[in-house]
């Protein structure tokens, strides 16, 4: 039997929503039905435009569209509102303007879908979010053509190991042969399970979890099927980085072009968020390069936005072609992590080793566990040999394969 408490608010996802509504047995229902349920709870007063009047804005009078205007347009697609038309003109119109370049649409944009997100609460009666210490994440925007292996995946699962929280925000394949999410649940992580509730006892128990983008982001659904159907880059593409319902302190952020790497660190300024690095490998990587420079937009604790460019051998690290680091299927990609993890490496798998330490190395860096990128890169090294991130693997496998069961029998 279920019992629902509703809020009279719209439901706009806030921390203390989150923590109070919907819940069997202190754990969040199904996400899409909990959206579903919150939608009946919305006041039908909401003074918001509808995107039909957005859209006509967007093309009739396409100087005085501003990044309000943006917000109420996607606020009005998760709501369930729009039609397929009218979400594909939206998303034609934010293209055609440019809006992915604008760091303050993109913020705005941001802004919107976190609100509309499925909230983790890391804070109880006795710990505060401070008290939790550092989380951390490591994403690129995908959309770079190059196909590597699954790095941020990889350092992401590294650096927990060697002491950092990582909450990983990430999807399955879309334009790569493997995603996150596909590595991951071919070793056993049963990730669709994760429901907000379990975030903060993932991280404190495994110091990684992932969150599901379609978990925590339900609203987005009604996007999904324009998104696919319109074949060509939206500035819905590079939200994902910056909407990690977490809201990690730390974090390295790869971008798939150089001319996106300010817009990005800008676009993550006005959003509030510091210690944060935007990174881009020459070749337009949405990663460090293991081939040769990088370009980096590092945000510091006051918001000041530095620019500079960063090597392999900053870590200590020989140079390989990327060529050297390609990802392909599934099976394999999965195959090459095991002997990562297991010290069984091939001749090959060296060149995608260093690239996970230089990546790893970086982030452990800007989250204040290393004090140089060399040494970040020294302990990605020790942690890689120790096996400890094997044994954080299989744990995190093991308590997803716990919660599908309390699941089965609820």
């Amino acid at each position: 039997m279920y019992g629902f408490l509703f809020s009279p608010y719209p439901c706009d996802w806030d921390e203390e929503l989150m923590s109070n509504q919907v819940l069997l047995n202190n754990r969040f229902l199904n996400p899409t039905l909990f959206n579903s349920l919150c939608y009946l709870s919305m006041d039908t007063t909401d003074r918001r435009q509808h995107l039909r009047d957005i859209l006509k804005h967007l093309i009739l009078e396409p100087t005085g569209f501003t990044p309000e205007h943006a917000a109420n347009g996607l606020h009005s697609i998760m709501r369930g509102e729009a039609s397929d038309a009218q979400m594909g003109g939206f998303l034609t119109a934010l293209r055609l303007r440019g809006v992915d370049q604008q760091p303050e649409m993109i913020a705005a944009l941001a802004s919107e879908m976190l609100s509309n997100a499925l909230i983790p609460v890391l804070e109880t009666d006795t710990q505060s979010r401070e008290d939790f210490g550092v989380v951390a994440d490591i994403v690129g925007t995908g959309g770079d053509g190059w196909n590597t292996f699954n790095i941020s995946t990889t350092s992401s699962l590294v650096a927990a190991a060697a002491g950092l929280r990582v909450a990983k925000h990430g999807s399955r394949a879309s334009s790569s042969n493997c995603g996150s999410a596909d590595l991951l649940e071919s070793l056993g992580c049963n990730l669709s399970v994760i429901t907000p509730s379990d975030v903060a006892e993932l991280l404190q128990e495994h110091r990684f979890c992932f969150l599901f983008s379609s978990t925590f982001h339900p609203s987005m659904r009604y996007l999904a099927k324009t998104r696919r159907e319109l074949g060509f880059p939206t500035p819905f593409n590079v939200l994902g980085p910056l909407t990690n319902p977490v809201r990690p302190s730390r974090a390295v952020i790869g971008v798939h072009s150089k001319s996106l790497g300010p817009v990005m660190a800008q676009a993550l300024n006005i959003l509030g968020r510091r210690n944060y690095a935007v990174v881009c490998g020459d070749e337009n990587l949405d990663e460090i390069s293991i081939a040769g420079v990088t370009h980096v937009w590092h945000i510091d604790k006051l918001g000041k936005i530095a620019y500079y460019t960063i090597q392999p051998s900053d870590f200590g690290v020989a140079c390989h072609p990327l060529s050297a680091a390609s990802g392909s299927s599934l099976a394999e990609n999965q195959a090459t992590l095991k002997r990562l993890l297991t010290n069984t490496m091939t001749d090959q798998d060296y060149a995608i080793r260093d690239f996970v330490l230089v990546n790893t190395g970086f982030l452990l860096y800007v989250s204040g566990i290393a004090q140089t990128m060399k040494e970040g890169a020294d302990i990605a090294r020790k942690t890689l040999e120790s096996g400890k991130t094997m044994q954080l693997l299989d744990g995190f496998a093991q308590a997803t394969q716990k919660l599908q069961a309390q699941e089965s029998t609820n």
